[in-house]
């Protein structure tokens, strides 16, 4: 138990981490930076239920004011600006991306990993994102979701990533990937 909420709090701190690389903002206000790739290895590497609790976590340090995402943002008023939707999504990405490695045991991890890191990561993300967008910049759903096409290409790079370091750590310390202990 001690080592579970010890890796929960570390996987909560790489995502503060991967928001700190540098940063390129989009015209409509949403940043591209490496967080996502950090809810997709939480998802990974420590399965759904570990991994959504340490984006819980994250996402509760942020809500507190904490300056955790991308510039430096932090505090309730995250929660109605054009990001909230993939600030809301974080967890359930990590839970549903986590569940996909849990159960699929058969196929090389790294495949796994980032086939889970696509649809967790991004079709879960994503459809709380662009509901999120498309709610505080009052635009339909296409619309919003036309305005994040940009981030796609980068994102499955995300993911594929995601698969190939959890893979790489599978290898180096087979009991410290939880999603197949």
């Amino acid at each position: 138990m001690e080592r579970h909420l010890t890796l929960i709090a570390l996987f909560a701190a790489l995502i503060a981490a991967l928001g700190l690389i540098p940063q390129l903002t989009l015209a409509f206000g949403v940043p591209v930076t490496a967080q996502s790739l950090g809810v997709m290895l939480c998802g990974t590497v420590l399965g759904a239920r570990r991994g959504a609790l340490a984006v819980l976590l994250f996402v509760l340090l942020v809500a507190l004011g904490l300056p955790l995402l991308a510039g430096g943002r932090g505090g309730l008023a995250v929660f109605v600006s054009p990001t909230a939707g993939f600030v809301i999504g974080f967890p359930f990405a990590a839970f549903v991306t986590g569940l996909i490695v849990e159960n699929f045991r058969n196929g090389p991890l790294a495949l796994v990993a980032s086939i889970a890191a696509i649809f967790g990561g991004i079709v879960v993300l994503y459809a709380f994102g662009v509901t999120g967008m498309a709610w505080a910049l009052q635009k339909s759903l296409p619309e919003a979701a036309l305005l994040i096409t940009a981030f796609l290409p980068g994102d499955v790079i995300k993911a594929v990533l995601a698969g190939l370091i959890t893979a790489a750590l599978a290898r180096a310390r087979p009991d410290s990937v939880l999603s197949r202990a």
